[in-house]
């Protein structure tokens, strides 16, 4: 579509982790396209989602949050991030308004120092959780931090001022085409979205020692018949008792994952779904290059 007055643009979404970057997305979008956990790092590659009306196309990029690596995935997951905003045509920085303004925030307000001609939004989220007396003296923290375009105090868990967030940006993107089919909401691949929900349910159901080692890879996607889709998921993880952790006692936990998973995979596909998970043990694959890049976290990526 390329009509005389279609707008397009692409919009990065960026904060430390865990401040409802995905939630915000998945609002936007009406569906699930990015996982959500309240675990931070949830997010590790940049998610996109394609939100398309009669009038303008946007592409929301969902990064991970920013924090001080450890590993080799974790310097991956922050180039990712990083590098979104370079991309985008607008920037939304997300901050919690029940946090104060930290060392974490004031590492990314020094990156978007450094972007001189790209429209910057102050988005605080969580509004929900703050009684407005409290949400001023978090507004003022940041005030003069940047030349904020604008500034707009959200709940990207009820929907509070999203709506308003996602006109204002529409009016700032430029005549452009419409860069996916209107029907399109991710430009992620099929393997990609169900191994990210298979992934969730294992953030919902472990504990903090797993999440930030599990990976999860799509071995096999086969329809068995017209209503019918086979499904074999192989999860990685670092060491042996995080295998059993996942695997649970007499198979409870992996059990549990493949029920949740499996529910919103048939939502997604709109068939009948088979799902196999298997558990096998990589040690330290997180600073492994190779591994890295078989799992999906390739420097490619961004």
């Amino acid at each position: 579509m390329t009509e005389k007055n279609f707008k397009s643009g692409f919009v990065a979404i960026v904060g430390r982790p865990n401040v409802g970057k995905s939630t915000l997305l998945n609002h936007i979008m009406g569906e699930k396209i990015a996982i959500m956990s309240n675990k931070a790092q949830t997010t590790r590659n940049k998610i996109q989602g394609i939100y398309t009306t009669e009038n303008e196309q946007i592409v929301f990029i969902d990064t991970p949050g920013i924090h001080k690596p450890h590993n080799s995935l974790g310097d991956f997951m922050v180039k990712s991030a990083l590098s979104a905003l370079h991309e985008a045509d607008a920037i939304w920085f997300v901050v919690n308004a029940n946090e104060e303004r930290g060392g974490g925030d004031n590492f990314i307000i020094e990156r978007l120092k450094e972007i001189t001609s790209t429209p910057i939004y102050l988005v605080i989220n969580k509004i929900d959780l703050v009684h407005p007396n409290d949400l001023l003296p978090i507004m003022d923290s940041y005030q003069n931090a940047l030349d904020w375009s604008e500034v707009f105090p959200i709940s990207a868990k009820s929907g509070v001022n999203v709506a308003e967030l996602v006109n204002s940006v529409a009016q700032r993107l430029e005549v452009g085409p419409q860069y996916f089919p209107a029907d399109q909401i991710t430009d992620h691949p099929e393997r990609f979205v169900i191994s990210e929900l298979i992934r969730e349910k294992i953030l919902q159901l472990t504990g903090q020692e797993v999440p930030h080692s599990v990976a999860v890879v799509i071995e096999k996607i086969e329809r068995e018949s017209e209503q019918k889709v086979q499904i074999s998921a192989t999860i990685i993880v670092d060491r042996p008792g995080q295998k059993k952790i996942i695997i649970g006692k007499q198979g409870s936990v992996i059990k549990e994952i493949g029920i949740r998973a499996r529910k919103d995979i048939e939502r997604l596909l709109g068939d009948r779904v088979n799902l196999t998970t298997w558990v096998k043990v990589e040690d330290r694959w997180r600073d492994k290059p190779q591994a890295l890049q078989t799992y999906g976290y390739s420097e490619e990526d961004y």
